[in-house]
This record gives C-alpha cells, sequence and structure tokens, in this order.
C-alpha cells in the first residue's frame, strides 16, 4: 500500500483563515493497535494448550487402537502451534510478519475446528468395557469410561478457547494490515483564536 502524504496548505493570511478547521490525517501508530492484543501471552497460551492436547491424547492413543483417525488432529494441532509462534513473532510489528500472521491465524481458526470435530468423533466413538467374570474389573471399566468422557469434555473446552484465542489474534491483525477497508485516517481539528481587535 502507498504511503500518503498529507497535503500541504498555502499560507492564508489570519483574515482569511476560518476559526476552525477539520483535517484528515493518516494514524501513524496503528501498527501498536495489534500489541493492544497481547500477542506473546495469547501465543505462548495457543502453543502450551496444543502440547497439552498431543501429549495427552498421545497417552490416551496408547490404548486406543484406531491411530488414524487421530492423525488430522496432529495435523490441526500443529498448524494451531505454527500460528501462536507467528503471532509472538509478529510482535515486532513488521508489516509482512503481521499479514504471516494474519493468515496462519485464520488457518488455526480453521485447524480448531476440525480438532473440535476431531474430538466430538473421538467422543462418540465408545470405549468398550472387557467382559470379565469379576465384578470389580466391570467397576474399573466404568471409572474408565467417566475418565475418557471427562477428558473428551476437557478437549473441547481447550479447543473453544484455541479458536476464541485465534480469533482474537486474527481481528487485531486485520485492524493492522488493513484488509477489510482503506485505512483509517484520525480527524484533527484546529482551533484558530479570532485576530485581536484594535
Amino acid at each position: 500500500m502507498a504511503e500518503e502524504v498529507p497535503a500541504v496548505e498555502e499560507a492564508i493570511s489570519p483574515a482569511q483563515s476560518p476559526l476552525v478547521t477539520l483535517t484528515f490525517q493518516k494514524h501513524i501508530h496503528r501498527k501498536e493497535k495489534y500489541l493492544e492484543a497481547e500477542p506473546k501471552a495469547l501465543g505462548i497460551t495457543q502453543i502450551s494448550l496444543s502440547v497439552f492436547t498431543m501429549l495427552s491424547t498421545i497417552v490416551f492413543l496408547s490404548n486406543w487402537g484406531n491411530t488414524y483417525a487421530v492423525i488430522p488432529f496432529f495435523i490441526s494441532s500443529l498448524l494451531v502451534i505454527i500460528a501462536g509462534s507467528v503471532a509472538v513473532a509478529a510482535k515486532n510489528l513488521h508489516l509482512p510478519t503481521l499479514r504471516a500472521c494474519l493468515v496462519m491465524q485464520i488457518l488455526a481458526c480453521v485447524a480448531s475446528i476440525v480438532n473440535i470435530v476431531c474430538t466430538l468423533i473421538k467422543d462418540t466413538t465408545p470405549y468398550y468395557c472387557w467382559h470379565s467374570y469379576m465384578m470389580d474389573d466391570g467397576e474399573i471399566c466404568h471409572k474408565i469410561e467417566k475418565i475418557n468422557a471427562h477428558f473428551c469434555a476437557g478437549g473441547m473446552l481447550i479447543q473453544a478457547t484455541l479458536f476464541a484465542i485465534s480469533v482474537t489474534l486474527a481481528a487485531y491483525c486485520c485492524k493492522v494490515v488493513n484488509c477489510c477497508g482503506p485505512p483509517a485516517k484520525l480527524p484533527v481539528i484546529t482551533v484558530q483564536a479570532p485576530p485581536a481587535q484594535e
């Protein structure tokens, strides 16, 4: 985007100039709007929540034989980790990095939705209890079923949080990159004192 140069006004004598003038100037500190979102904290949160869900899924995979259904979950989680890393890197306010952050946060939104669907599929997959003649084993199996249900509910909450973080960072990136419209201009009101009466 081309930088706009403020227009230079011709010299006007005080008797001819208006008392109030309104001009619009480019907002020179618009990049700092991104820092209001606390990108470092949100990016680190994205990274740590994604790593937590990946590690806890690996722990549950050791007893779950259906591993091919988890591949999209891991790919989406890696995208969210990359988006969090780019969000932390974009705190230097370099415009190409901010554009990359916007793209990665949009991809992270999609990845979070994919992870929500994968978590729903994982939650609806029944955890079959083994058949045993001892009553203690059946009780343990039902406790494991409850733990699995709570784990999936926690995963849904984490994915919803990651989606909200991605939307927030994408909105702040959009404000800086101006992908949704022309750059905002600030109104500047200049009040001049009336000429002294002689």
